[in-house]
């Protein structure tokens, strides 16, 4: 059984925690571990391979975090260069596989902690999928929810697919017993899938199976853009589910949460005597029942109950518990104003490593950048800035033109606008430098590459 993870959603919910190029899923929010880590260590010992589904930034933090748990060796890659839902990314990744063999999609950022009876679910849904049939898992609700989809079901077969419901609704469903919420996981063999696609969704299989022949194949499945952007946008449950003839559902008692909103993480985190989520940056005075998560500065509350704050580097979020729904509306705003603060965070994680903006205004920029041992950035330039390198720890192998030289601790070297350079790692210990950036503008994307070992 191959496990396709789905790595594509961006967690808007949970801003300013999650953000584009550092989504929920790989934040380290349980343990010091990802909800990603969890997931391929949840199914690692039920499946033979993982095969993860994500865009080119995700993918390097897909790497990383499988390297950190030995796990990156029995994996496979596909990536998609614009999102397009998931019937279409699940039916590219079962384009690569053989047509009986058993594939477990979940998504990479759910919280489950029944492990024993997960297991347990995931077989029958195993039987159920060599039998030809789809296979999904409704989980057993525990009160009566309405930001979830539900499975109607009779035994194992489905009756109905039904959208997120009101409140009356909801009170109805949870009463009568055979109503499932909607968990985004499916067990089904790669061709039977496909099959039901094609005859159900022929656009999006024709578009889905152009687009992965003519799909570069090497190390990884790299999808073309221009293939990608034909493909038309859908869900599994509208492209296949909800019109198959031959869909069964599991009903899981799994300790399952989708981790949707902040309301949600809060029932999950742990608490102290007053109901406050533990964090040692925390000091209370008569407060109780919020949630509190910042890992930098020292937050201190006085007479407040139920609130959400989330304190990051660059954004501050205050919320009453029970509206953290509304974080999306928030994140809207800020795309209208085409800010960047839902794209990214002051430190940001790139394949050789990661920078952290310590300073950004007009007419300057300064970084500290750290490379990983073995790893070097892109050969490029840029057109609008001027940048001086110091080195704070390691050895530095830096390229200026046709010239290349090392640069020790208390080191620096100057790069003049236009030309062409490299930062490289050659040695067994990160580099760490300031890095200064001079010029009229010194946005990302004032960089021309023109080699690159992570062929971006």
């Amino acid at each position: 059984m191959t496990n396709i993870i789905l790595c594509g959603g961006n967690g808007t919910r949970l801003w300013p925690i999650s953000r584009t190029l550092m989504p929920k899923q790989f934040v380290k929010m349980f343990d010091n571990q990802s909800l990603f880590q969890s997931t391929v260590k949840r199914n690692k010992s039920l499946c033979s391979q993982t095969f993860i589904v994500s865009n080119s930034e995700q993918y390097f933090l897909a790497l990383d975090q499988l390297e950190e748990l030995d796990l990156s060796k029995n994996s496979k890659y596909l990536l998609e260069p614009l999102a397009r839902n998931t019937a279409p990314a699940i039916a590219l990744a079962c384009f690569a596989l053989a047509y009986d063999e058993i594939l477990l999609v979940t998504p990479s950022d759910h919280l489950i902690k029944n492990q024993k009876e997960y297991e347990k679910v995931l077989q029958s849904g195993k039987e159920l999928a060599l039998q030809n049939n789809l296979v999904t898992f409704g989980i057993t609700p525990t009160y009566p929810e309405t930001g979830f989809g539900y499975i109607e079901a009779n035994d194992f077969d489905v009756k109905a697919f039904h959208e997120k419901p009101d409140e009356k609704t909801a009170n109805l469903y949870f009463e009568h017993g055979n109503y499932f919420w909607n968990s985004g996981m499916f067990c089904f063999k790669a061709g039977v899938f496909l099959d039901e696609l094609k005859k159900y969704s022929p656009k999006v299989y024709e578009a889905s199976l152009k687009a992965y022949e003519n799909a570069k194949n090497d190390e990884m499945i790299r999808i073309k853009f221009e293939d990608m952007e034909k493909i038309p946008e859908d869900s599994i449950d509208y492209a296949v589910m909800e019109k198959s003839s031959i869909v069964k559902v599991i009903p899981s008692d799994i300790q399952w949460t989708d981790l949707g909103s902040f309301d949600s993480l809060y029932d999950e985190l742990p608490k102290d005597e007053s109901g406050n989520t533990q964090n040692p940056n925390h000091i209370s005075c008569d407060s109780k029942n919020n949630l509190i998560y910042g890992v930098e500065r020292k937050i201190a509350t006085i007479d407040v109950d139920d609130l959400i704050i989330v304190d990051t580097a660059d954004a501050l979020l205050v919320s009453k518990r029970g509206s953290s729904q509304k974080v999306k509306t928030i994140v809207k705003k800020l795309k209208d104003l085409d800010h960047t603060l839902q794209n990214i965070h002051l430190k940001v994680h790139r394949p050789w490593g990661t920078y952290t903006v310590l300073e950004d205004t007009k007419g300057y920029k300064i970084k500290k950048i750290e490379v990983k041992p073995g790893k070097r950035l892109s050969l490029q330039k840029h057109y609008h800035r001027n940048e001086h390198w110091i080195v704070v720890s390691g050895i530095a192998t830096v390229t200026i033109g046709d010239k290349t030289s090392y640069l020790k601790p208390n080191e620096s070297t100057y790069i003049k606008m236009g030309e062409v350079h490299r930062l490289a790692n050659d040695g067994k210990i990160p580099i760490i430098l300031i890095e200064a950036q001079v010029g009229e503008y010194t946005g990302e994307d004032d960089i021309v590459r023109l080699d690159d070992d992570f062929k971006r």
